[in-house]
């Protein structure tokens, strides 16, 4: 196991893995930017270095500052969270260059997957099913039309390395297309580098589903059951849960295992996830594959009792995975309801700012807050607004969703506006506890009915 090891990211998730890391006797090197020196995780870390500016591109996307200080500190691993760069094939291979672990997949699996036209021919041949579309990049808008002729509308038109629902258009009609073709393809260039266009049927409404796995370094792979994302905000995930309501036993082992043939095909090691979209029918389809940690990651901690910030760290440290696939069972329901600093009634703006008074949820059982909010804590306008994950864990669904709305009514954040009133409506709205909502229940339903308390 590792000494010591840097994180490179900040927030909820530092705190998460420099947590998981003083449980496995590791010490930590937090890495902050200017804006950050207040920042919870740098007080946590065992060590904390400045590596810039607060503008992201100057501090936690700057690799260069990244690796200079896991050289200076002797870090032996890096930690990337999510986000920043945490799927970068170049901060990765860096990182194999200068002799230090990336708590993470090969840059060349980042590299194959990070790619989603290059990851649904991979899926293909897998025989993995893939949502109906093109073959390779879409050259122009010509060819657009084309295939969206042969598909049939409504169409995707999607970034070939795109991420975080930028360079992504959803298409109604022939008329559309050229207008959204261009823009998602200007867009796609700005935010990656790559103006790659690639086009799907769309599937809607569906229900995302997404599969969790792990993979060690000698080609073991298991996967830890689904999650429902399929409350989501302009291609946001809001609200999460696993298990899913709607999957039967025999169709979410069938998943399971086609979550495992997608790992197996690309030689995956650490935590990766498959994201589908299921469709009306019951079918499911490979959307794409996210190469590390993902946010609502906590839920399925809950409903497996597998600690996977702790598993991502025993993979990387070159230790055999030590479970196999019938040591995992699945026990109850777990929700997460992403907590934003922003103002729902004023179209989500965002609402940084300085935490007069706080107050989380305490007290039961099988309630988790992950944040790294404290009062007094001054929310910087520089970087992503979301500033805490509240999860609970119920014997079944109805507790856990009864569990959640009280979770949610005890939250004080004074000083700054959050989304929780939001939160708290989605998880009491009679569709939600049913279980009887998809991708399109929030967009097109939920939000245009709702009313923010005065």
């Amino acid at each position: 196991m590792f000494s010591k090891i840097l994180i490179a990211n900040r927030g909820e998730i530092a705190v998460r893995i420099i947590r998981a890391c003083r449980e496995l006797g590791i010490r930590t090197v937090a890495v902050y930017s200017e804006a950050d020196a207040d920042a919870l995780h740098t007080e946590l870390a065992d060590e904390a270095i400045c590596i810039g500016p607060a503008r992201a591109s100057d501090s936690y996307l700057n690799v260069q500052q990244i690796l200079s200080a896991a050289i200076v500190t002797k870090a032996e691993a890096i930690h990337p969270g999510f986000g920043f760069l945490s799927e970068n094939s170049r901060f990765a291979s860096m990182c194999e260059e200068c002799n230090i672990v990336f708590i993470g997949p090969k840059s060349e699996t980042i590299d194959a997957m990070g790619n989603k036209i290059n990851a649904r021919k991979l899926m293909r041949e897998a025989n993995v099913p893939v949502i109906p579309g093109s073959i390779g990049a879409v050259e122009d808008v010509d060819e657009a039309l084309k295939i969206a002729d042969e598909i049939g509308y409504p169409v995707m038109l999607k970034a070939a390395a795109g991420g975080g629902g930028k360079g992504i258009r959803k298409v109604q009609t022939k008329d559309e297309l050229p207008h959204h073709f261009s823009s998602a393809q200007r867009e796609a260039q700005a935010a990656f580098g790559d103006g790659s266009m690639y086009i799907e049927k769309i599937i809607y409404p569906a229900l995302h589903i997404e599969v969790q796995i792990l993979g060690d370094n000698m080609g073991h792979i298991i996967h830890l059951g689904e999650r429902d994302c399929s409350l989501q905000r302009n291609n946001q995930k809001v609200m999460e849960e696993s298990p899913s309501v709607v999957i039967s036993d025999e169709k979410r082992q069938e998943l399971g295992m086609i979550g495992v043939r997608a790992g197996e095909a690309v030689g995956y090691r650490n935590a990766g996830t498959i994201e589908f979209l299921m469709d009306e029918a019951g079918d499911f389809y490979f959307m794409e594959m996210n190469t590390r940690i993902q946010v609502e990651h906590p839920i399925t901690e809950m409903v497996t009792g597998v600690d996977i910030v702790e598993k991502q760290l025993q993979i990387a440290s070159g230790e055999v995975l030590d479970l196999k696939q019938e040591d995992i069972t699945f026990s109850g329901h777990a929700i997460e309801c992403r907590i934003n600093a922003e103002n729902p009634a004023l179209n989500f703006a965002p609402s940084p700012g300085k935490i007069e008074n706080l107050l989380l949820p305490a007290g039961g059982m099988g309630i988790r807050v992950e944040s790294a909010m404290y009062s007094g804590y001054t929310i910087p306008p520089y970087y992503d607004s979301m500033i805490a994950k509240v999860i609970v864990y119920g014997k079944n669904r109805f507790e856990a969703l009864m569990k959640m709305q009280r979770a949610l009514s005890e939250i004080v954040t004074d000083g700054i506006q959050t989304n929780v009133e939001f939160q708290l409506d989605l998880i009491s709205h009679p569709k939600v506890i049913a279980g009887d909502y998809n991708t399109a229940f929030l967009q097109e339903e939920f939000l245009p009915n709702w009313q923010p308390e005065d």
